[in-house]
């Protein structure tokens, strides 16, 4: 009986401290953060030839990110800093809430193909010219929520595009 009794009491002690954990206060507002590339380069084509996975997080305290299937947005956005327009977009799902709170947090994982090569002297994209063997280029990443509100914007590392 006394081990009844102890054990009784420890799951009382047990669900009395679960039950005071505050449940995470994110903004309502999508916050991201950078994480990391699988590679630091790429060889350059008009062809998805060559790739690399670009990772980052997210947090969003009222829960809606994502889309329902047959919703046909895009939510993650991704932009080449060379030349200031979309380099690709994606839609995410619906993410399902975590526990008892509606903030949600998660990794993102996409895979990104290669761009071509842009040069000062006015060489058409996706040449190979001695001159130019490589190309530079960092990528802006955001998301948008269903209500429609815009994440903080966050920047890749440097990625190197080889020319040739």
């Amino acid at each position: 009986m006394k081990n009844f009794t102890n054990i009784l009491l420890l799951g009382g002690i047990f669900i009395l401290i679960t039950s005071c954990v505050k449940s995470p206060d994110f903004s309502d507002i999508p916050e991201i953060e950078f994480i990391g590339l699988s590679s630091s380069s790429l060889v350059q084509s008009s062809l998805n030839s060559d790739s690399l996975f670009l990772q980052f997080s997210f947090t969003d305290g009222d829960g809606d990110i994502g889309f329902e299937a047959e919703v046909f947005d895009q939510n993650i956005f991704i932009i080449d800093n060379r030349t200031g327009d979309s380099y690709d977009a994606f839609k995410a799902p619906v993410i399902p809430e975590q526990g008892s709170s509606k903030g949600i947090e998660g990794t993102v994982t996409l895979r990104l193909f290669t761009t071509c090569c842009l040069f000062p002297d006015g060489t058409p994209p996706c040449e190979s010219p001695r001159d130019f063997p490589t190309d530079t280029l960092t990528l802006d990443i955001s998301i948008k929520d269903r209500a429609g509100n815009f994440s903080n914007q966050v920047t890749t590392t440097p990625i190197v595009l080889f020319c040739d």
